[in-house]
């Protein structure tokens, strides 16, 4: 069955029905399309600092707003199937494409400078910022760049749920499972090679449709951008003190054959404050187990006070 623990005192709500329910729907997820987006998306681009992103909005722009962020290769794609449970829940969806990835390729930092936290919480603030206070999910490297932003604009951010995000501060690789101890030995272009050889030669086990997305993405993304991320995860910074004096609802979200360990995750929403959810899955729950996480988004939203009626 699936773990839930708790980094503070408060016990979380629970309610076992509707826990079994979102199980079942998830147990029965098929394949989809993910070229396709869902019915009602509106097919966008936003100006940002760094350029122009890719995006998708779902639902009444009226209904509370949640922000989906994709991590490192990936793209806003990546919760078609959590943006209409959401927004099936009463809330407004907006996704984006990071820059220098698949639609966002041609965004990016300046002639001969690099891809840096700088660059990405920017145009995560900028995002935020023309929308108003937000629900944010940040997914693996964007859970660090949500957090950076969080700190920097408290005021834009109700929750926070950080799925898969690096759990361990420095050289976030070394936590890794198994091979953890050979990233000291490789280069950032190095290290994205064999991250791009292992999602293209499908050791994540996906469906044939899902890898011919991954795999077509690959066309348009800047390999200098995984580079520079890569660079960047070798440094994730620790700033989880400072976010829980923040006082924004927390959640930690993560799947038990996760790249890093459950035991890691666990310490991170402990030094966090957060409510640590574990799903039977793996990096990507938002892929697999959609209708558990979106459940327990659900109940952090309700914790706000922002909750949709």
């Amino acid at each position: 069955m699936d773990e839930e623990r708790t980094g503070t005192p408060e016990p979380a709500a629970d309610d076992g029905d509707s826990r079994r329910a979102a199980i079942a729907a998830d147990a029965a997820l098929g394949e989809i399309d993910w070229v396709t987006p869902p019915d009602g998306t509106v097919v966008g681009r936003f100006d940002a600092p760094s350029g122009s992103l890719a995006t998708w909005s779902m639902g009444d722009s009226a209904d509370p707003r949640v922000v989906l962020v994709p991590g490192v290769t990936g793209s806003k794609e990546d919760f078609a199937l959590l943006g209409p449970i959401l927004v099936a829940a009463g809330y407004s969806v907006l996704s984006y494409d990071l820059a220098g990835q698949f639609e966002s390729a041609d965004a990016g930092p300046g002639e001969g400078a690099r891809y840096d936290y700088d660059l990405f919480v920017s145009d995560l603030i900028a995002v935020l910022a023309a929308g108003g206070p937000s629900h944010l999910l940040g997914y693996s490297f964007a859970g660090t760049v949500a957090q950076l932003a969080a700190l920097r604009r408290p005021d834009l951010v109700r929750s926070l749920t950080l799925l898969t995000a690096p759990p361990v501060a420095g050289q976030t690789f070394r936590g890794v499972r198994m091979i953890g101890w050979l990233s000291p030995f490789t280069t950032a272009h190095q290290g994205a090679g064999l991250m791009i050889w292992g999602i293209v030669t499908n050791k994540n086990k996906v469906g044939p449709k899902r890898l011919a997305f991954v795999r077509s993405r690959f066309e348009l993304t800047r390999r200098e951008s995984v580079d520079d991320i890569i660079g960047l995860m070798r440094h994730t910074p620790d700033v989880a003190s400072q976010l829980r004096a923040t006082g924004i609802p927390l959640l930690v979200a993560t799947g038990e054959h996760d790249l890093w360990p459950v035991e890691l995750h666990a310490d991170f929403a402990e030094r966090l404050g957060a409510r640590l959810a574990v799903y039977r899955t793996g990096h990507s729950p938002c892929e697999t187990a959609p209708n558990q996480l979106a459940r327990d988004m659900l109940e952090l939203f309700a914790r706000t006070g922002n909750a949709a009626s």
